[in-house]
């Protein structure tokens, strides 16, 4: 049997768990599951995908960086009052109703299995570094299979070793990031750079578009959030979490990014397939530089699909408690992992990698990434909008009257900064991102339908 789902007016009370969940994630792996979610493919594959808009895009990570904070502590926030499994997809709907957190749970779930096939397909470019692939379509193709189903496998073996895989991966990926940050500024040249507006159109409209491409090096944010029925006390825990893990990520974003708009060449830079390699290797004036960084972003790109992984099949999950999506989310495996949910998004990613790796690794990853960009900020908006509506209602058991100002300025920035995000990633990415949404519609007509006959039965 399906659990009831909340009526309106009851959905207005806070959220509890069925039942007490095993919270195996401190404040360390909390952090860690942000930071290792946040620094991912992006990292080392948006250099260059921004690189034609200018330096302009420079502008945009900051722009970017702030707004990841106050999304930040707006999930934070969130927590205080709905710490449990689902985040994104709870808030909606215990503001609003089943059918928003349906949205927004189907939103955030195409988001996850589209963002982890862009995750996939931006190995690739690393790969080719340490094992020339020539080109070819298929052997690519391979190697982006492989960098997804490897993490999938690890999480089946439970939420403690997907915990455990995080905190390596961070530490492994953030040490030679950090080093290369800082100590490639020393070797910057000014004539790199290249112009501050190289895409032909208004400064304004080439910040919006570059930073609807850098918003997939951001998501993340909220990867606390939808974790919270695993984290330690997670009223105080994912609030810290979210914002420490946001912090240092903002920094290492933007001092590596500077780093690599300022070692490699322009002209050079918008062709890479490989950014943090050819910056590395204009550092050691030499090959092995970039074959070291090559490493290192395979791995931080594997560890962030661990992650992802594990956030894509939790999200379902939560929603399929409530009746919400299709009865298997719901199954738990042995080690804590929704095991049905690891096997759709490993599946999904799969079949998205396989029809769309014609149009060549590229191409594929700037699409998926615009595709996220909407799937994306759809629950940050509803979450944004929910947290409105409570502080709206403005009741003393939901809202602490000292922080009200401050609530509400990160609640009313986030959604505006989602919206301008949205608008950023262009016709094409709405056009698909619309098509994806409202593809759940059929699926929650189904679901209501199956529980009113179930209720008369």
């Amino acid at each position: 049997m399906t659990a009831p789902v909340p009526t309106p007016a009851e959905a207005t009370e806070p959220t509890e768990a069925p039942s007490a969940p095993r919270r195996t994630f401190g404040l360390a792996t909390a952090t860690a599951l942000v930071m290792g979610n946040i620094i991912g493919g992006g990292i080392f594959a948006l250099p260059a995908a921004v690189a034609p808009y200018g330096t302009v895009s420079l502008l945009a990570f900051v722009v970017l960086s702030v707004a990841a904070v106050l999304l930040a502590l707006l999930f934070g926030k969130l927590a205080r009052r709905s710490p449990v499994t689902g985040g994104l997809y709870v808030y909606p709907r215990d503001a609003f109703g089943p059918f928003a957190g349906f949205l927004s749970a189907w939103s955030y779930w195409t988001m996850c299995w589209v963002s982890i096939a862009a995750l996939a397909v931006a190995v690739v470019g690393y790969v080719d570094v340490l094992i020339p692939l020539h080109g070819n379509h298929a052997l690519e193709g391979v190697v982006a299979l492989a960098a997804l189903w490897l993490p999938a496998a690890a999480n089946f073996a439970g939420t403690r070793w997907v915990g455990t895989v995080q905190i390596v991966s961070t530490v492994l990926k953030f040490v030679p990031l950090l080093i290369v940050a800082t100590v490639g500024l020393f070797f910057v040249h000014a004539d790199n750079f290249g112009p501050f507006n190289a895409s032909g159109d208004s400064a304004p409209g080439a910040l919006a578009a570059a930073a609807a491409l850098l918003l997939y090096s951001f998501l993340g944010v909220e990867s606390a959030a939808v974790s919270a029925g695993e984290v330690e006390n997670p009223e105080r825990t994912v609030g810290r979490a979210s914002v420490l893990g946001t912090l240092g990520s903002a920094v290492v974003y933007l001092l590596g990014t500077v780093a690599v708009f300022g070692l490699v060449p322009h002209d050079k830079l918008v062709k890479s397939g490989a950014p943090f390699a050819d910056a590395v290797n204009a550092i050691t004036g030499g090959g092995w530089g970039g074959t070291a960084i090559a490493l290192v972003a395979v791995a931080s790109i594997v560890g962030c699909l661990n992650g992802w992984i594990l956030l894509a099949a939790q999200m379902p999950y939560a929603a399929a408690r409530d009746g919400l999506f299709p009865k298997p989310f719901a199954k738990v495996g042995k080690g804590g992992v929704p095991g049905f949910g690891v096997w759709a998004v490993a599946v999904l990613g799969t079949l998205l990698i396989a029809l769309n790796y014609t149009a060549g690794p590229d191409t594929t990853f700037r699409v998926l990434v615009l595709i996220t960009t909407f799937t994306g900020c759809v629950p940050y908006l509803l979450s944004a909008a929910a947290q409105l509506y409570w502080l709206a209602q403005g009741t003393r058991e939901r809202v602490r009257p000292p922080a009200l100002v401050r609530d509400l300025i990160a609640a009313a920035l986030s959604f505006a900064f989602s919206f301008w995000l949205i608008a950023g990633a262009g016709y094409a990415a709405v056009y698909q991102g619309v098509l994806f949404l409202f593809a759940g519609i059929p699926v929650y007509v189904w679901l209501r339908g199956r529980q009113r006959e179930d209720a008369t039965a």
